[in-house]
């Protein structure tokens, strides 16, 4: 009984993030972001379902080495 409810969860998991990668695209919203809470939380796919599509350019994370750029300064 538990396995089932184990593959259920992951099922779910793995169909909600595809849903929520979909949906961020059409949005405009930052892909990773949407992909990997909905891949934590299921429901979250639901909150973006309702979000406005967002207006520019896309949000994107930093990349580490725009971080490190920014906290260390030019080497």
């Amino acid at each position: 009984m538990a396995m089932q409810w184990i593959v259920l969860w992951g099922g779910t998991a793995i169909a909600a993030s595809i849903l929520a990668g979909i949906l961020a695209g059409i949005k405009n919203r930052d892909l990773s972001y949407w992909i990997g809470w909905s891949f934590v939380v299921p429901p979250a796919v639901i909150w973006l379902l309702f979000l406005p599509k967002n207006k520019g350019p896309r949000p994107r994370q930093p990349r580490l080495d725009e971080i490190d750029r920014r906290e260390n300064g030019p080497y």
